[in-house]
């Protein structure tokens, strides 16, 4: 049998994280919010739009988190490939993205990456010697939505610092506490040393 073809890269109509949330409510693995949604679970409101969904589940979780979005098709992302992850498949130790199809639709609809953690410890994929507990690395709504702490975030989209992301920098910048700060200043001279965000940090 022929593996399925994968959308138009482009083909995006996101769910909000409200959707992801019902469809995921008997889904009893962990799971949370990342990316620029991530930041406006934690500002409470949306501030700008999303052009996709990311969410992060535990490698262990990975395969029933599937199960339960079983209305979708999963694709591995890999150097800028989709490749097809029929759901009874082991996931390959190397992919930690899978981006989830609506076939019928034709729409992308989330971008789930793969948390190699443990449930009580966060790692930071890029760099395993940087972990916190899960305790002090996800947060929660009030509504009960579980997302990616904002310095987390913003140091994720470090790496790239496309308009996107220095728009949402800026927004979090006056919300962030200092302990947030002083760790992402720590972590960006680590990572990105150079990085102009460092001196808007430092002149908070």
């Amino acid at each position: 049998m022929s593996a399925l073809q994968p959308l138009p890269q482009d083909a995006w109509d996101a769910w909000t994280p409200d959707q992801l949330a019902k469809r995921l409510a008997r889904f009893t693995g962990d799971w949370y919010v990342v990316g620029g949604w991530a930041l406006d679970l934690w500002h409470g409101a949306q501030t700008r739009a999303h052009e996709d969904l990311e969410f992060a589940v535990l490698a262990d979780h990975e395969q029933p988190c599937r199960q339960a979005l079983k209305d979708l098709t999963f694709f591995t992302a890999h150097d800028g490939t989709l490749a097809d992850l029929p759901l009874t498949a082991p996931l390959p130790a190397d992919i930690w993205q899978q981006w989830g199809a609506d076939m019928n639709a034709g729409l992308w609809r989330v971008d789930m990456m793969v948390d190699r953690g443990t449930p009580d410890l966060w790692i930071y994929k890029r760099d395993p010697a940087l972990t916190m507990p899960r305790t002090d690395a996800i947060r929660q709504t009030p509504c009960g939505i579980r997302y990616l702490a904002p310095h987390l975030a913003l140091l994720f989209k470090a790496k790239y610092a496309r308009d996107k992301d220095n728009a949402d920098f800026q927004t979090a910048l006056p919300r962030l506490t200092r302990a947030e700060t002083a760790d992402l200043m720590l972590w960006l001279d680590r990572f990105h040393p150079q990085h102009p965000w460092i001196t808007a940090l430092q002149n908070r």
